[in-house]
């Protein structure tokens, strides 16, 4: 009977879990960290990881620091990666290489790339560990998790929704002088000023500027916290901002500026250059390919840079917004599929806009049917390659370990040039007759 009656409430959990995870996740965030554990250990591994999607990010923290190796195992790969990565930057540096060390090298890996970053941004000075409540959270419930801080500095509390994102804060103070029954979402929240980890210092000291709260939360870029700056490393922060514009005035920063001597900008660029020039080359074989064509159709040659300079405006777009996706984290490598289909699928539709247009001024320009045809064709299809070449590029490159942001345009060019001539001319060689 006894085992009869575990089985049964071992469904209930289960069919809990599964259907109602934010109910599961509140009532677990009442119960002591080993019970949590126990009940996510001995559920299935789908039900367990949604609810602790849904755990506040300190007894998400405390319960993946303390379950048994195949559990940890088994529910990390349930959160995204970079909700993992926030995580375990929340345990201790011994405790958290524990951990990490049961993992597959490469998820591990990753883990510890997203708990770095740059030493000029946000998240290279937070501090990981950030208190949140809930919305419906009492006020009593609040003061209680406080107390069990045990001395962690604690000024502002930062309020989430059923989801973990940031919504609101609360000074301190007025939840001290709130009615214990009241629940947090009715006291006056204010909108906190906020930071991604990948923001600059430049634009965490415009924020400490503006003088909202004593702390400023770092989110990733869906919105949810991932760390706090307090006021000693806000103040830290904006005197390596002034130092930093003062040497720039001097002429000590290593960057180019305007009036950096010309020496230093040739030293810079002209690489660049060179490199330039020799993707020049290529894309000019690629026109002497169809030299023969060009001479008997002059209008091609006159057309041709209409082509280039669509499909390379179309590449830059997409560059432009994978390079911001990898520089925020909202992708990743891997991602590059997804990314790649999007592209597509926009490059396709930009391109029968631009082509109908194109087709019709070709038309009127040159009263060649079969012409206009073929820029019409063309036009989509060098801008699908551009658009698909504009995400790949800095994906291919990032895998490479290079960086994306210096060396795309350059590839970029290149392949969009290319593939804008070959796309436009071996299309008027296959339909030459209709010229």
């Amino acid at each position: 009977m006894p085992r009869n009656t575990n089985r049964t409430v071992s469904a209930l959990i289960e069919r809990y879990f599964g259907v109602y995870p934010d109910e599961a996740a509140r009532a677990m965030e009442r119960m002591p960290v080993r019970d949590v554990v126990q009940l996510l250990e001995g559920q299935e591994v789908g039900g367990a990881g949604r609810v602790l999607q849904r755990l506040t990010p300190d007894l998400a923290a405390d319960a993946l620091s303390t379950m048994s190796t195949e559990a940890f195992v088994r529910l990390s790969q349930t959160l995204e990666p970079v909700r993992f990565a926030s995580l375990m930057a929340r345990i201790s540096e011994e405790k958290r290489e524990g951990r990490l060390a049961v993992l597959a090298p490469a998820a591990a890996k990753e883990v510890r790339d997203l708990m770095s970053y740059d030493p000029e941004t946000a998240g290279s000075i937070m501090d990981p560990i950030i208190t949140t409540f809930r919305a419906d959270t009492t006020v009593k419930e609040a003061m209680a998790r406080l107390r069990a801080l045990k001395g962690r500095p604690v000024a502002d509390l930062f309020i989430v929704d059923g989801d973990g994102r940031l919504v609101g804060a609360l000074p301190l103070q007025e939840l001290a002088v709130a009615e214990p029954s009241a629940v947090i979402e009715s006291l006056k929240l204010r909108s906190p000023a906020r930071v991604q980890a990948t923001s600059s210092k430049e634009e965490l000291v415009e924020v400490f500027a503006r003088g909202i709260g004593t702390t400023v939360p770092v989110v990733d870029f869906d919105d949810r916290p991932l760390g706090v700056i307090r006021n000693d490393q806000l103040v830290a922060a904006t005197e390596r901002e002034v130092t930093a514009d003062l040497a720039t005035m001097t002429g000590a920063s290593k960057d180019e500026r305007a009036l950096s001597p010309a020496s230093f900008s040739v030293r810079a660029r002209h690489p660049w250059l060179q490199i330039n020039l020799a993707t020049a080359f290529l894309a000019s074989a690629v026109v002497a390919l169809f030299q023969d064509t060009i001479a008997k159709y002059t209008a091609l040659a006159v057309l041709l840079p209409v082509v280039a300079g669509q499909s390379g405006n179309t590449g830059m777009q997409a560059l432009a917004v994978t390079l911001r996706g990898l520089a925020l984290r909202e992708i990743r490598v891997k991602n590059w599929p997804k990314v790649a289909l999007k592209e597509l699928a926009a490059g396709a539709m930009n391109g029968v806009g631009v082509a109908i247009v194109t087709a019709i001024g070709v038309y009127l320009w040159s009263r060649s049917g079969g012409l206009a045809v073929v820029i019409g064709i063309s036009m989509v299809g060098s801008m699908i390659i551009a658009s698909v070449a504009g995400a790949s590029v800095p994906m291919v490159l990032t895998k490479l370990g290079l960086d994306p942001a210096q060396a795309s345009s350059v590839v970029l060019t290149t392949v969009t040039d290319c593939g804008g001539f070959l796309s436009f001319l071996g299309l008027a060689v296959l339909l030459q007759r209709f010229l």
